[in-house]
């Protein structure tokens, strides 16, 4: 096993640990009004994500369906900085950037095109925008964020290298060319 499946296995497992709370945060950075709505933008669409029936790995495959929630969330959170400061609670996920495009590698394009085209994408008849400018849906939509975190159940992720294989062979199936 590689240096870096090693870590990735370490991080992706502590990803999905603490789902239901980066979607929180990122909750909480969605409804801060006085952080640049460009870059709220990338968070909404993420977090909308995890309402999107049909994303890029079914929440029902293993761990994996929950794992690309976990690195779009990550991913988001790197688009919003290009755009300005962001809250020091999204510091750990800021942080996560790196590893997740180091992993990515060459897929790392493809999927940063994907998670910046989130913020246009209509989930339950709700688009970032609208979560951002309508004071009523952002608080529907962040109810929803709530009771989603409050329901996650950490699915186990065993910490195998063919997991990782699994993952890229997802992405690289699905991620628009």
């Amino acid at each position: 096993m590689s240096d870096l499946d090693a870590r990735a296995l370490e991080a992706f497992a502590r990803y999905l640990t603490n789902l239901a709370d980066d979607a929180r945060l990122l909750g909480r950075a969605v409804a801060d009004e006085a952080i640049d709505p460009a870059s709220r933008a990338p968070l909404a669409g993420a977090l909308n994500y995890l309402f999107k029936s049909l994303d890029l790995i079914d929440d029902g495959i293993e761990a994996l369906g929950y794992l690309d929630d976990a690195l779009i969330l990550r991913a988001a959170v790197g688009l919003a900085r290009e755009h300005g400061p962001l809250p020091e609670s999204l510091a750990g996920l800021s942080g996560d950037v790196p590893l997740v495009e180091e992993f990515l590698g060459d897929l790392s394009p493809r999927f940063d095109t994907y998670v910046r085209g989130l913020a246009e994408s209509e989930v339950r008849g709700r688009t970032a925008e609208t979560i951002l400018t309508d004071a009523a849906v952002r608080e529907e939509f962040l109810g929803e964020v709530t009771g989603w975190a409050q329901r996650y159940e950490p699915p186990t992720f065993l910490g195998e290298a063919k997991n990782l294989v699994k993952l890229k062979a997802f992405l690289s199936a699905k991620l628009p060319a």
